[in-house]
């Protein structure tokens, strides 16, 4: 599906999204150009309802365009079907969530595994990834716990294994320390700037903390469906 090797992994050009017709029209995006190159860390922020939220689900794959573009790797997102998305976030996206969506009656390796039994592989291929997973985010020790014998950190690094198991190309994280205590937020970005650093990997990050935007190489603000016209904030080095 992806053949080229573009300047940009994300490309939002003029983006629009609108809901509804007529009158009762709103505008979530208001022709956002953004670009993202390959092994950026990049925060977004902005208050309730400016549009964030709607630029990742694009970004994410989750929901198109009502005009404009959104290139990912150079593929113009509104060429492809349904399942074309769905295989494209399956490949090349991993997901990290406020509330971490793991399965409450399922171990620590099993909730790893899950992105890789949908990709089909083996059942022997699933369980090394899956524990090489977990390794890298120090809780292989912890493998065959149920998020209910876990804590809200230990959770949330799981739910990190689970989005890297595939080797995405882009990793999206919405407001991945909401649910943490500042201890368990530092370890969290840490772990997340490390992943960055060391594997290459592009992470886009949806957050309202300043302090734990810092941990990103850049910082882009959205108001009133579009990027702020205020300089682009770089994190501390």
């Amino acid at each position: 599906m992806i053949n080229t090797l573009p300047e940009f992994v994300i490309e939002l050009r003029q983006t629009v999204k609108s809901y509804g017709e007529g009158e009762a029209e709103t505008f979530a995006l208001c022709g956002v150009d953004l670009q993202i190159a390959q092994g950026e860390f990049v925060a977004i922020m902005g208050p309730s309802g400016s549009g964030k939220s709607t630029a990742m689900n694009i970004i994410g794959c989750l929901d198109t365009p009502s005009s404009g573009q959104y290139l990912f790797q150079g593929v113009d997102i509104g060429t492809l079907s349904r399942d074309q998305r769905a295989l494209l976030r399956r490949h090349y996206i991993g997901f990290i969530f406020q509330g971490f969506n793991l399965l409450g009656k399922t171990s620590a390796i099993e909730n790893v595994e899950l992105p890789l039994l949908y990709r089909g592989f083996p059942a022997h291929e699933r369980h090394a990834k899956a524990m090489e997973a977990l390794r890298s985010v120090g809780l292989e020790h912890v493998a065959h716990h149920t998020p209910g014998e876990l804590s809200g950190g230990q959770q949330q690094r799981v739910a990190i294994a689970r989005a890297i198991v595939t080797d995405p190309l882009v990793l999206l994280a919405d407001e991945p320390t909401g649910n943490l205590d500042t201890a368990k937020s530092i370890e969290v970005m840490e772990l997340l700037q490390s992943f960055n650093r060391e594997k290459g990997i592009t992470i886009i990050m949806v957050t309202h903390e300043h302090d734990m935007a810092a941990y990103a190489k850049r910082t882009i603000h959205f108001r009133d469906g579009k990027i702020d016209t205020l300089p682009e904030t770089k994190a501390l080095p």
